[in-house]
């Protein structure tokens, strides 16, 4: 599997897969395999109190009706926590975080992003276990590639601050488990929505500290609906119905600017993943936000 691309889908099962996800699906299934590569995968089971029961399950019957057939087994990250510990307790020895218990009101009364300061310093040594760690920012500004956007540039100390990596309810967070995780999966390429754009400096700074290689990006454009919201689970988003799934799969095509053929929107889903993978053109895809028909 030397130099093979291997993409991904990860989401986080706190409400059913919407157009806008079908959208993130479809490209990273397509870009994976038009290039000959996988698809794999992953649950983000790292946020219990934000989980709705039953929709990491219609997850798997929602991709399969649209005919995306993932590659091995699905990686679950609620099995994955030890993993985890063991990514921070690394980080911890180099000395590139910090045990953080400055809270969220005395941050927004001080006008911090992050911590107030002596936790950073070591001139305060909190509990760790009533904690959140930390990771320090660096002092240039990190830059990277994306292969829709061009080249990017994020000074993280002033646009986020030194990002959480693990909370103070004893949960890793979403950018220590995305980054060991698409290490731990040979991710090569990481094609999602723009509204994930602004994780992509933090997660290659985590992943530059750990000298692990960064996978590739491609943030599509994001689905919005008629008042200008992005299509989310938090906007209330209709869930895919699965009795249309060629009808969704198409629509979903032509959206990405991938102008299938008007004959194509009668055929078997089958038949239509296979003419998107063999067709798949992601110079074509629109660089701004896409309207909801």
């Amino acid at each position: 599997m030397v130099n093979r691309v291997i993409g991904r889908f990860a989401p986080s099962p706190t409400g059913p897969l919407h157009f806008g996800s079908l959208l993130a699906a479809i490209s990273s299934y397509a870009s994976a395999k038009h290039q000959g590569g996988l698809w794999r995968l992953r649950i983000d089971t790292i946020d219990p109190p934000r989980e709705q029961a039953g929709a990491a399950d219609s997850f798997i019957s929602t991709l399969e009706a649209h005919g995306l057939h993932w590659d091995g087994d699905i990686v679950w990250q609620h099995q994955r926590i030890a993993r985890y510990r063991e990514v921070l307790a690394e980080l911890i020895a180099k000395n590139l975080v910090y045990a953080c218990d400055c809270s969220r009101s005395a941050r927004a009364e001080a006008g911090v992003l992050d911590c107030l300061g002596p936790c950073r310093h070591g001139e305060h040594h909190p509990n760790a276990s009533d904690a959140a760690w930390r990771l320090r920012s660096p002092a240039t500004a990190s830059t990277y590639h994306d292969r829709l956007h061009g080249e990017l540039s994020e000074l993280l100390s002033r646009s986020c601050g030194d990002a959480i990596l693990w909370r103070r309810d004893d949960l890793p967070a979403y950018q220590l488990a995305t980054v060991v995780d698409d290490h731990d999966m040979s991710i090569s390429e990481v094609v999602r929505g723009t509204d994930l754009l602004d994780n992509t400096a933090r997660q290659c700074h985590l992943a530059d500290s750990l000298g692990w290689a960064r996978p590739q990006f491609l943030h599509i454009p994001m689905l919005i609906n008629s008042t200008g919201q992005k299509l989310s689970k938090q906007s209330h988003a209709l869930a895919l119905n699965n009795n249309h799934a060629a009808e969704n799969v198409f629509l979903a095509l032509q959206l990405l600017a991938q102008q299938p053929p008007a004959e194509l929107r009668q055929a078997f889903i089958d038949e239509i993943i296979t003419w998107a993978v063999a067709h798949w053109c992601e110079s074509a895809l629109p660089i701004g936000d896409i309207k909801q028909p």
